[in-house]
């Protein structure tokens, strides 16, 4: 294995290369059409017409506080629209996490160019499909949840099996929940014991999917979910992924409009962006 597969961020990075690769000089002539920070996602719309979303992490700009130090966090505000794409996902790195949310919109919304130029091969797309209704979790499987994913969480008290949900913030959780709760600082002694893996997508953005999946057993089905996980899948599948719920931005200036209005998933999914399931082919 390499050393270096595992390494906080690696996954992202790699997503980063394959995307730029798969465009080639194209990419040098995509610029950022319109953008929306919301209170739940960040989206995007470029100048090819491809939207890509992302959450936004807003629970982690300690700046928002007051005027002048809220403007530390975003200083560039004003100053996007026209911006070449391979700014915006260089500025990723910079340690600003609107700044990441941003950049992994815009890699979202070139995955989309990506499909719509060369369609894939070794993975396949449907849309439409929730990828809470095609993911697998028998009863005798011990799940482990990685982020207050309501859906698969009301899936697994329906279920009645063995499950944990890992979260940092517990008052995202229930009071029927908590018996399953533990803190995502526990992640290594839950996680290597998980049949079923459900990670959210969010974990990009704080640079921890890298070290859950390595915590994870070879044999641990794999799931990872939400709008944020909607780029190229190589470099997920190559690390033991199985299955990304994500979503297709459909009619991204409707979607951002939603945004801009506070919206969430529940207002936009089937009308402006599809869910879609991406799956390995077996070879």
């Amino acid at each position: 294995m390499n050393l270096l597969s595992h390494a906080p961020g690696s996954i992202l990075r790699e997503a980063h290369e394959n995307i730029l690769a798969e465009l080639g000089d194209e990419v040098n002539t995509i610029t950022l059409e319109r953008i929306v920070i919301g209170l739940f996602f960040t989206g995007v719309k470029l100048s090819n017409g491809a939207g890509g979303i992302c959450f936004t992490p807003i629970k982690t700009i300690p700046e928002a506080v007051c005027c002048p130090s809220s403007a530390k966090a975003m200083p560039i505000s004003g100053k996007l629209q026209g911006v070449p794409v391979t700014t915006l996902i260089a500025r990723m790195y910079q340690g600003n996490n609107l700044l990441k949310a941003i950049g992994i919109a815009v890699l979202n919304a070139l995955s989309q160019t990506c499909w719509q130029k060369n369609p894939p091969q070794k993975y396949e797309i449907q849309d439409g499909i929730d990828a809470l209704d095609v993911v697998e979790m028998p009863e005798d499987a011990y799940v482990v949840v990685v982020g207050a994913l309501v859906p698969f969480i009301k899936k697994l008290k329906a279920r009645k099996g063995n499950f944990t949900i890992l979260e940092m913030d517990p008052s995202t959780l229930k009071p029927d929940e908590m018996p399953f709760y533990a803190h995502g600082s526990h992640a290594p002694e839950y996680v290597p014991k998980a049949d079923v893996l459900v990670i959210t997508g969010t974990t990009l953005i704080n640079d921890t999917l890298d070290g859950l999946l390595n915590l994870a057993k070879p044999e641990s089905h794999i799931i990872i979910v939400g709008p944020t996980a909607s780029l190229l899948p190589d470099s997920f599948f190559k690390r033991g992924v199985d299955l990304i719920g994500g979503i297709s931005v459909t009619r991204p200036d409707e979607l951002l409009d939603i945004l801009a209005e506070a919206g969430s998933g529940y207002h936009f999914f089937g009308k402006y962006a599809e869910r879609t399931v991406i799956k390995r082919v077996e070879e």
